[in-house]
């Protein structure tokens, strides 16, 4: 296909959802200013407006009960009509946080979000005196102030992105002067904004901290509406980006403008950090796009699942805050969102079944017995071998009836008495090993085939070092002992074919070297 054509379907796409998003921006601002006009908010201050709208969103902040178990079960059966509104539009916030923050994470743009949250500042400040100079009382306009944060957090990313073009100044250089520039800008006109009479009662400070149970039903409308349109626009392009994080070049091959996808990622990044700011605070919005899809690389490596398991905790974690927040009244609800988000984290970080803590040491332990199976299966041969004389080295059911000590391992590895124990454990439970008695054990028949199978790949590698990487006689062995537990079948397939060693047969081959006596034989 030719990259006219490609460019084409992206161009049918790209239209697609930019009417997609201009349908839902006209219905949501109206709702929003509809919901304005009838309450009589464009003449009154933030708290007037909650005052006004308290019979129809009641507030957590109106609802007391006595004690812990009442607010327990009003929270649990969501009594509250506030706290059901805000739960679904936060529940939303966070999956389609999770779903787009696995793009941006895949994409290593984590600390993109950052920049753009406190990029957002001067745009929410000087959407606020625009308002105010046009229509005095009506500054507080949850779209406009929105939208101000929308273009300011996109001149964020742009910048960022000009920056990087400068030879002398490195990625993490120019989101870290943006970041700081725009920031710094915010709080100067927030300070001026604080000397108008409009300023002390505007509620702007929400954006920076979040205030969830402050929202009305028209902002969760909004927040649940965009979040939806963002959803459909990931999933609609879930394999173009899919292919951008994975490999860049490749994507550029195959026709698809790179610079176009990376934007409309950006632009999905920017929508989450806006629509974001009014429940979590714009200083913390960014913890809803990082923390989700990192928890969700603990549990798998596939990007299918990957967007379903972070979407998964990022709802979790929004909804957990919500409720404890309704609960618990005096605490911030994006400021809860975020520690619940982080203690999923923590809790795929210590049990995540792909690469958690407690997975991973639990397969190197078993990586670790599993070595120590072999190199005791393997001494337990070369005893009986070094015993054994003429033709009986050769006969198989010899090396069935031989017995072998506790004492003489001891001496011939350098293990603790607990280390060998817990091995001599782990090879009887493999029916590897007989025991006879308290402290004399030998070879079963399936142990024969297994010590037959370890003593010829490390003879075999020993060889290969003797011959062709030029490895001293007296040090081939303890060479051996670090590489051959990581022999594949693949390469014992060319080591034959190079050595033109036979299969695996019964006994192996001789030693290339005269095996030591004492524990100094094992690297173990």
């Amino acid at each position: 296909m030719t990259f006219r054509r490609r460019f084409t379907q992206l161009e049918n796409k790209t239209g697609f959802l930019a009417i997609l998003f201009l349908i839902v921006a006209i219905i949501s601002g109206t709702t929003s200013a509809g919901a304005q006009e009838k309450n009589g908010l464009s003449d009154s201050s933030f708290e007037k407006q909650v005052v006004a709208q308290k019979s129809l969103v009641p507030s957590f902040l109106d609802r007391k009960p006595q004690s812990f178990g009442d607010r327990l079960v009003r929270t649990i059966t969501l009594r509250d009509y506030n706290t059901r509104v805000v739960l679904l539009g936060t529940v939303l916030l966070g999956i389609c946080a999770g779903v787009i923050g696995t793009f941006m994470v895949l994409r290593q743009r984590a600390l993109v979000g950052d920049v753009i949250g406190h990029s957002a500042l001067p745009g929410i400040a000087c959407a606020f005196l625009i308002m105010e100079a046009i229509s005095p009382g009506t500054g507080k306009s949850v779209p406009g102030l929105l939208a101000g944060a929308f273009v300011s957090g996109t001149l964020g990313v742009v910048g960022t992105l000009l920056f990087r073009r400068i030879p002398r100044i490195k990625e993490d250089a120019a989101q870290a002067i943006i970041l700081s520039g725009l920031f710094g800008l915010g709080i100067v006109l927030f300070t001026a904004i604080q000397k108008i009479p409009q300023g002390n009662a505007a509620g702007l400070d929400q954006f920076i901290f979040g205030k969830a149970a402050s929202m009305l039903a028209s902002d969760v409308w909004l927040i649940g509406a965009v979040s939806l349109v963002l959803l459909v626009t990931a999933t609609f392009l879930r394999k173009e980006l899919t292919i951008l994080c994975f490999d860049e070049e490749y994507t550029s091959a195959r026709g698809w403008p790179v610079g176009l996808l990376d934007l409309a990622l950006m632009g999905l990044v920017v929508s989450v950090c806006v629509i974001g700011m009014q429940s979590v605070g714009m200083l913390l919005v960014v913890a809803l796009l990082i923390i989700p899809p990192a928890a969700a690389r603990f549990w798998t490596n596939q990007i299918n699942k990957m967007l379903i398991v972070a979407a998964v905790m990022g709802g979790l974690s929004s909804m957990l805050g919500i409720l404890l927040s309704s609960m618990f009244p005096r605490l911030s609800a994006g400021a809860v969102i975020v520690l619940c988000g982080t203690l999923v984290f923590l809790f795929s970080l210590m049990f995540g079944k792909e690469s958690g803590v407690l997975r991973r040491l639990l397969v190197e332990r078993k990586v670790q017995t599993q070595i120590g199976l072999q190199d005791l299966i393997r001494a337990f041969y070369e005893i009986i071998e070094q015993r054994l004389q003429g033709e009986a080295r050769l006969q198989r059911d010899t090396y069935l009836s031989e017995l072998v000590s506790l004492e003489d391992l001891l001496a011939k590895r350098s293990w603790s008495q607990h280390r060998l124990h817990r091995l001599m454990k782990s090879a009887r439970s493999e029916d590897l090993l007989e025991a006879h008695g308290t402290d004399q054990f030998r070879l079963t028949s399936s142990g024969v085939d297994f010590a037959t199978r370890v003593v010829r790949n490390h003879r075999l590698w020993e060889i290969y070092l003797m011959k062709h990487a030029d490895i001293a006689t007296s040090r081939v062995d303890r060479s051996a002992d670090r590489i051959e537990h990581a022999l594949g079948p693949e390469m014992i397939e060319e080591l034959e074919a190079i050595m033109k060693s036979q299969a695996e047969q019964f006994p192996p081959m001789p030693s290339p070297h005269q095996i030591p006596a004492g524990p100094e034989a094992s690297a173990t």
